[in-house]
């Protein structure tokens, strides 16, 4: 009979304790927040033909709602399968669905690629990545 009211007992303290141990969303934003949809052009794993420059556009849309704090931009190119440095890098905040980059320094005649990276101000873990590649002729 001791053993059944110390095991009732520690279930009863375990019913009070449990309410109040509720799982953390990781102190990074709303989890209720859309998951991040953008749209490039040139579009997400495009391989552009050759083309003159010496600017290549580069226009990124969120086509999801707008995280409550806004999105950061993160774009890089550089030679593709290169250990090379980044010849062009832009990294910036904006609240705006359709945002304009261009992308300069591009060497000639070698394939680049572009990554680029979307990641909520809100929640952190809501993340999109994307890229293409071109080349200038």
């Amino acid at each position: 009979m001791k053993k059944l009211t110390i095991i009732l007992s520690i279930v009863a303290v375990a019913f009070l304790v449990a309410p109040s141990c509720s799982k953390s969303s990781g102190g990074s934003g709303d989890s209720n927040e859309a998951t991040l949809s953008v749209e490039t052009t040139p579009s997400n794993g495009a391989n552009e033909a050759p083309a003159v420059g010496p600017n290549f556009p580069l226009k990124v849309e969120i086509k999801s709602t707008m995280p409550a704090s806004g999105v950061k931009i993160e774009i890089s190119a550089k030679k593709d399968g290169s250990a090379d440095p980044a010849f062009f890098t832009s990294s910036n905040n904006s609240t705006t669905a359709q945002n304009n980059y261009s992308i300069t320094n591009t060497p000639s005649t070698v394939t680049c690629i572009v990554n680029i990276t979307v990641t909520s101000l809100s929640k952190s873990s809501n993340v999109w990545t994307g890229s293409y590649r071109y080349s200038k002729k």
